[in-house]
């Protein structure tokens, strides 16, 4: 029987399909190069190896695409049939509930396989990101906390757990031990983009724009290659960075340059478009027909059943394209979740108040947008991205506060962000347009 560079016996493999899941695995780690045509390489040399239709399904099942997910389902249905060991037997049956939409049955299924399997880096990997896609920040962190006394440095992969755990100790607050692990993470791994980020989002959230500049252009050779699937969220985070600063031009620039050509589909791409649109929109610029393409993009993936997360993306695009047909289909579908899933619930609980909150910004009803969107933001981080990806719930009701003329819900806001972010060239102008409304409340 093979083993795998950590010593789990892999069934149904040969040498050959072996290396190449090794490769795939490894692209997959730090998000670069070609991992499903390696993987693809895998199971021809080795249709009966299981773990590489495993580590397939877990890369299309974690792409939050109607498609993706469809292929993943296949990918299960094979890998059930072949004959597996206990370690392999596990994955399938945590692969299970993600493709149903049960992300938290998932991700607790990945919880307790760690418990007994630490070293199996691919188990660890898909379960952060399960942990990331149900805004689940605790265990983010503490996934990775509870095995990471098992690893030593000489392992392979160790920097990559490490990258894991700066994020997770990010989204809980802990920056400077986040700033400091993703730092060595990348010392180890340079071409780690999520380690990378992990330390982007630390001087995001410590309003430490400068630094988050500094720190995306000495290090750009490293992430913002071709061959790179997570450029497009890193260029999102530097245009956040000048976006602070009231450089929106440089924002534009980034968002023609750098993330227009590269949506491709692709629902990661795609909410970092509508994200950063929405945020130039909310700054009182005009973004044009830039919107089109991003909603013509969300045609294939918002179906309003998978990932609501992604829903509430694309109605943003939608809003903009003034595409009221497709804004009104998604409220339909979630409006007829039928709560046998996670997902059903996270669409009715959260995302039609998001969807609806929106809509009534984009329609000038600010009023109805900052109640909305008020109580909205209490129950959020029950699903989808990070605490920065997020922060346009409260920017989005800032304003909304302050275009309704309602100086108790401006001033509010804005003290609370700069609570956070005293040095925010943002937070400061929200806080001095409050101000100046005086004491009138609607």
């Amino acid at each position: 029987m093979h083993k795998d560079r950590f010593g789990h016996t892999v069934t149904g493999a040969n040498t050959e399909a072996l290396e190449s899941y090794e490769c795939a695995l490894e692209a997959f780690n730090i998000y670069r190069g070609d991992p499903v045509g390696l993987i693809d390489q895998a199971l021809e040399a080795a249709p009966g190896f299981v773990m590489a239709h495993v580590l397939k399904a877990y890369m299309f099942g974690l792409a939050t695409e109607p498609e993706g997910t469809r292929e993943a389902a296949r990918l299960l249905a094979v890998a059930s049939e072949l004959s597996c060991n206990e370690r392999e037997s596990s994955h399938v049956a945590a692969l299970r509930p993600l493709i149903a939409g049960n992300w938290t049955a998932a991700a607790t299924a990945l919880d307790l396989h760690n418990l007994h399997y630490p070293h199996d880096l691919l188990a660890l990997q898909a379960g952060h990101l399960m942990d990331f896609y149900r805004a689940n920040s605790r265990n983010l962190r503490d996934r990775i906390a509870r095995v990471l006394p098992l690893w030593s440095r000489e392992m392979p992969g160790y920097s990559i757990v490490l990258g894991l755990y700066s994020f997770g100790l990010e989204e809980t607050g802990a920056y400077a031990h986040a700033e400091d692990t993703g730092r060595e993470a990348l010392d180890r791994q340079p071409l780690d983009c999520w380690a990378h980020h992990a330390v982007a989002h630390v001087m995001e959230m410590q309003g430490r724009v400068q630094d988050g500049i500094g720190w995306m252009s000495e290090r750009e050779p490293y992430w913002s290659g071709e061959d790179n699937l997570f450029k497009v969220h890193n260029w999102w985070h530097k245009a956040l960075y000048h976006m602070d600063l009231g450089q929106v031009e440089r924002a534009f620039d980034i968002y023609d340059r750098h993330i227009a050509p590269d949506l491709g589909g692709v629902a990661l791409n795609l909410v970092d478009a509508s994200a950063l649109l929405w945020r130039l929109h909310l700054s009182g610029l005009a973004v044009g027909d830039r919107w089109q393409a991003v909603a013509d993009g969300w045609d294939e993936l918002a179906d309003g059943k998978l990932y609501p997360y992604n829903d509430w993306h694309a109605v943003m695009a939608y809003l903009g394209a003034n595409r009221g047909d497709r804004v009104d289909a998604i409220i339909s579908a979630f409006d007829q979740a039928s709560s046998q899933s996670e997902t059903d619930t996270w669409a009715q609980a959260i995302g039609m108040p998001l969807v609806r909150g929106f809509s009534a910004f984009w329609h000038e009803d600010y009023a109805t947008s900052a109640k909305t969107l008020h109580g909205a933001r209490f129950i959020v981080n029950a699903f989808g991205g990070s605490n920065a990806q997020r922060d346009v719930i409260d920017w989005t009701l800032a304003e909304a506060g302050l275009r309704s003329g309602d100086s108790g819900i401006a001033r509010g806001i804005a003290n609370e962000r700069l609570a956070l972010k005293p040095h925010s060239g943002l937070n400061r102008d929200f806080l001095s347009r409050a101000l100046a409304m005086g004491d009138g409340a609607v």
